[in-house]
């Protein structure tokens, strides 16, 4: 009698016509009543449920089973723990399975990926791809490794460069559209979607459901470009087919339903808004999300709470998860936490209140990078530039002092050096912004590029500047890691090769064939339409230089037309001019005083007339006057005085 369920499973599994896994678990569930400890059975439960979505049942069934049933079924745990989301105990499990196979290698791969932990899965999809036996895997391997590629781009720490020759599937053309988006790149990105979606709708591999479950993620993203384009009628259009479609993917419910709130202009209460983001986050529970993905969500959350006036909430959530966040920290969802907290915290405040509070909220937490950026990004709104580029200088003074790892690399992460280089620059200190490059490509040169690739490859060029030999090898160093962590672009290498050309020529001559051909980099140059464009001309500046004048500018000057001297009226060239014109009237030999007062005063002058003398007399008081002195007896007058009659 046992062996019956045992036989007729086996029977089962032979059969090639039957595909219905509700069969298979019935059989196997039928012989395990009979022997619970065949393993055949069971393993077969195991396999049944998984590929009914079972993946709890499944997990629960294994750990029924005994040692034997989880030795044998660590590939099958593996996936069903990854299915369900619980990532940390299938990442344990792939940890103590040893030595992997393929299948594991696989779902290492993937468990790496929805883990966020994208260099790990690069590491893996790479030591799969140079796998000589790959056989169907490779177009899967390929596919996947476009996919983590695009998903570094979307962390900045990586750089792909595509072949797009080779997207001869939906899936490829997805991904590197995917990295595109990434990058900025929205024109190339809407073409590279557009693209995918003519490949998935003449897939003959897919039946007509398969086709339209492919395509509603391909025509989101379609819609983000359309939005990040500048195109809200298109993209708001899009989101609202992909809603009233109807979607089981809770994932993509979850992001459609955010960016549709966001394009949403009609509905201006915020406490409308915030009751339909409320709806939306309770479709979030079942999501998988990555962690930028939810961190968006999340910050979105509080913005709508913060338009709501729930001031008081906002500030005592945030500041609850400041409080166990480790400061500084280069994480956006941290900063961002900061940013929120202080714009609770100076709710409703005028402009000059705001700077004071928000320098108050500052001392009180010296290390927050995300408050420090607010406070910079609030003087430069006020215009206080100067000031600014000083609360930069002081906070990054202090992070430089520290010597934890974390607040080095907030010290000196791109984003902040490229602000406080941008503000040297604005005030023309550019000695101080090169220095500050120079201190940032020391500091990444001998840790993981990752994020800092971009930072990388700008200080190596503004090295590339000086005279200095010590600079040179320093930026010959910047390019050289770029090139050992595979980021290395045709800037990279030309860069390269110009640090290299004087100290190693040698060396140089090995990256000089990664350099593109002079005819690639001109052949898209219309040179007719150039010359028929001619050669811009910038206006004078008032600040140009003088040159000096040579003597075409001479001939050239005293053949210009004279300005016509301009005469008097009355001018007659016959009569002899005047010699006194030029002395005022009263110094003129012609001039006659009018009345008795101005007889006497030319009179007393000293021009032509006697000059009286004076003298000085003492007082008894003190100090003295002015007198006219008496004229000599010899002079004095022989009129005799009219005496009295």
């Amino acid at each position: 009698m046992p062996s019956e369920p045992a036989a007729a499973l086996s029977a089962l599994l032979r059969s090639s016509t039957i595909h219905d896994h509700e069969e298979y678990l019935k059989a196997a569930n039928a012989a395990l009543k009979a022997n619970k400890s065949d393993i055949t059975s069971q393993h077969t439960r195991v396999v049944a449920l998984l590929s009914l979505d079972r993946f709890e049942d499944a997990v629960r069934a294994i750990d029924e089973g005994g040692d034997r049933l989880a030795e044998q079924c660590v590939l099958e745990k593996t996936y069903a723990l990854y299915k369900i989301g619980k990532l940390e105990e299938a990442t344990a499990l792939l940890e103590s399975a040893g030595e992997k196979g393929r299948g594991l290698e696989h779902l290492a791969a993937q468990v790496a990926y929805r883990a966020d932990r994208f260099g790990e899965a690069t590491q893996i999809y790479d030591k799969l791809a140079h796998n000589e036996d790959l056989g169907n895997e490779e177009n899967d391997v390929t596919i996947n490794r476009r996919a983590v590629a695009a998903q570094m781009v979307w962390q900045g720490a990586g750089v792909q460069e595509v072949d797009e020759d080779d997207l001869d599937t939906f899936e490829l053309c997805y991904n590197v559209a995917c990295a595109h988006i990434a990058r900025g790149n929205f024109d190339k990105a809407s073409e590279l979607l557009q693209r995918t979606a003519r490949l998935c709708d003449g897939s003959d591999e897919l039946t007509e459901e398969d086709k339209q479950a492919e395509m509603q993620p391909i025509l989101a993203q379609q819609a983000y470009v359309y939005a990040k384009l500048g195109k809200t009628k298109e993209a708001t259009d899009l989101y609202k087919s992909l809603s009233q479609a109807g979607t089981e993917d809770p994932d993509l419910t979850l992001v459609v339903g955010n960016n549709q709130s966001t394009l949403d202009t009609e509905t201006t209460n915020p406490f409308l808004v915030q009751r339909k983001a409320d709806a939306l986050s309770q479709k979030a529970q079942n999501a998988k999300l990555f962690k930028y993905q939810s961190d968006i969500l999340a910050r979105n959350s509080l913005v709508v709470d913060l338009n709501a006036q729930k001031v008081d909430g906002i500030s005592k959530r945030t500041a609850g998860s400041l409080s166990t966040a480790q400061l500084p920290s280069t994480q956006a969802s941290i900063n961002s936490l900061s940013v929120l907290n202080a714009a609770a915290g100076t709710h409703g405040l005028s402009e000059g209140e705001l700077s004071r509070k928000l320098q108050e909220m500052l001392r009180k937490s010296p290390d927050d990078l995300g408050l420090a950026l607010t406070v910079v990004q609030v003087q430069v709104k006020q215009g206080k530039i100067g000031a600014a580029l000083s609360t930069l200088e002081a906070f990054l003074a202090r992070l430089e002092a520290k010597e934890e790892a974390h607040a080095k690399d907030a010290r000196f992460s791109p984003g902040v050096v490229a602000l406080s280089v941008s503000l040297m620059r604005n005030q023309g200190r550019e000695a101080s912004a090169k220095t500050e490059l120079v201190k940032s490509a020391r500091y990444w040169k001998d840790r993981p590029a990752g994020f800092a690739t971009a930072l990388l490859r700008e200080a190596g060029i503004e090295l590339l500047r000086s005279s200095s030999s010590e600079e040179l090898d320093l930026a010959g160093s910047a390019f050289e890691k770029l090139f050992k962590e595979n980021h290395g672009t045709h800037i990279a290498a030309a860069g390269l090769v110009a640090s290299l050309a004087t100290s190693d020529p040698q060396k140089a001559k090995q990256h000089i064939g990664q350099l593109p051909a002079v005819d690639d980099l001109i052949g898209a140059v219309n040179v007719k339409s150039l010359i028929a464009s001619g050669v811009a001309s910038l206006t004078k500046s008032s600040a140009a230089p003088k040159r000096r004048v040579t003597d075409d500018d001479a001939d050239n000057k005293a053949a210009k037309k004279r300005r016509k001297r301009k005469l008097p009226e009355n001018y007659d060239p016959n009569k002899t001019p005047d010699p006194e014109r030029w002395l005022p009237l009263r110094d003129r030999s012609s001039y006659r005083p009018k009345g008795k007062k101005g007889k006497k005063k030319v009179a007393e002058s000293t021009q032509g007339g006697v000059v009286k003398e004076e003298e000085k007399l003492g007082l008894v008081g003190g100090g003295d006057v002015k007198v006219e002195r008496a004229p000599a007896a010899g002079a004095a007058s022989k009129k005799k005085k009219k005496g009295k009659k």
